[in-house]
């Protein structure tokens, strides 16, 4: 495997979720993750487990950890932040998650895979389909 690493920096008042999408679609990333994302938000947009909504969260915030598959077919990001006590809270990603400062963000993309998304029934969201080469279905 030919692995290739992607690494950029947000500037202050960048949406996180757009911005490393917009990398992804830029780089033509078909399979890819997110090895990490350090840097601080202004607001986060995120759904706990097992809710339906979005939480808004505004203040300063540090993001401690994000994980996540990518490609120009649909992506999936978890994210968890701290406050300014500590406190820590995390979930997936949405748009509206705004760089405070700046974050720092390093992709690690599989050119030999494909990822896309299919409407999986029992889970009720669109879950993750992994191709070699475009042409036969991992499992």
């Amino acid at each position: 495997m030919d692995a290739r690493t992607h690494a950029f920096r947000l500037a202050h008042g960048v949406d996180l979720r757009k911005a490393i999408e917009h990398c992804v679609a830029e780089r033509d990333i078909r399979a890819g993750c997110l090895v990490t994302c350090i840097g601080g938000l202004s607001s986060a947009v995120l759904r706990m487990p097992g809710a339906v909504e979005f939480n808004h969260l505004e203040g300063e915030f540090e993001i401690i950890s994000a994980a996540g598959t990518l490609s120009v077919n649909g992506s999936h990001i978890h994210l968890s932040l701290s406050d300014g006590e500590g406190a820590v809270r995390g979930g997936h990603l949405d748009y509206g998650s705004t760089v405070r400062l700046s974050a720092e963000i390093v992709v690690l993309e599989n050119p030999q895979l494909v990822f896309s998304r299919e409407f999986d029934p029992d889970t009720g969201f669109r879950e993750l389909v992994v191709t070699r080469n475009g042409h036969v279905r991992e499992s």
